[in-house]
């Protein structure tokens, strides 16, 4: 696997299915699938989430953008509505508004932006590490970061950096 960073990108003209698709191809190229299973499971669930939205709500088409860089996979989706999104808490009975929750609890960080003519989020992720059978320590391949346990959530994420 390439060891230094790369980026990109992907126009979603067919919808959630493709981009999950392509998604999961990068994301064997980084060797994720075989090794942080969660991690990669998490990313195609925030992709499904993210262009979903720009679907749904920005009434776009979206751009997918992967980038990484070394140590986190940034996740971003781009739309033509410059409104960014704000959490919402919905009924037990609704059956949407719960995208950035789930984003919220999968990725280590996000962020939103504006632009001019639209809007991008952003989502970070840093690969879990598996541990070795029996040895309880973690191996990793080139291009992946080896990091012991979950650095948790660095609190509240809107506005925050996908880098933190």
């Amino acid at each position: 696997m390439r060891a230094k960073g790369w980026a990109t990108s992907f126009p979603v003209h067919r919808g959630v299915r493709e981009a999950r698709r392509w998604t999961a191809e990068h994301l064997s190229s980084l060797r994720w699938t075989a090794d942080a299973p969660d991690t990669a499971h998490s990313v195609l669930l925030t992709v499904s989430e993210l262009v979903t939205n720009a679907h749904v709500h920005a009434r776009s088409t979206a751009q997918l953008v992967l980038t990484w860089d070394g140590r986190c996979l940034h996740v971003s989706v781009a739309d033509s509505d410059p409104c960014l999104p704000a959490p919402r808490d919905p009924s037990r009975e609704a059956t949407s508004g719960r995208g950035l929750a789930i984003i919220d609890a999968l990725a280590d960080a996000w962020d939103a932006h504006s632009f001019h003519g639209g809007k991008t989020i952003t989502a970070c992720f840093h690969p879990r590490v598996t541990p070795a059978p029996h040895t309880g320590t973690g191996h990793s391949h080139p291009g992946h970061l080896a990091q012991p346990g979950h650095p948790g959530h660095p609190g509240p994420h809107a506005g925050g950096s996908p880098d933190a």
